[in-house]
C-alpha cells in the first residue's frame, strides 16, 4: 500500500507540474495588446528623453564649449 503514494509523488506529480507549465507557456507565447501598448509608450518616452539630452548637449556646447573634455578627464 505504500507504493501508490510513492508512485504518485515520483511520477504523477512531476508530470502534472510539467504539463501545467507547458500549457501556461503556450498560452503566454505571444505579446498581448497591453504589452505592445506599454512598449510603444516606453519607446515614445525614450525618444523624448533622447531629444532632451541632445538639446541639453547643444546648450552646453554653446555655453561651456570645453565641458565634454573636462567631464571625460574626471572619468
Amino acid at each position: 500500500m505504500e507504493v501508490i503514494p510513492i508512485l504518485l509523488l515520483v511520477i504523477v506529480a512531476p508530470l502534472w507540474i510539467i504539463f501545467h507549465y507547458i500549457t501556461k507557456w503556450k498560452q503566454m507565447k505571444g505579446i498581448t495588446a497591453e504589452d505592445e501598448a506599454s512598449l510603444g509608450d516606453l519607446r515614445t518616452a525614450a525618444d523624448r528623453l533622447e531629444d532632451r539630452l541632445r538639446t541639453m548637449e547643444r546648450i552646453m556646447d554653446d555655453e561651456v564649449p570645453d565641458w565634454r573634455s573636462r567631464h571625460h578627464d574626471k572619468l
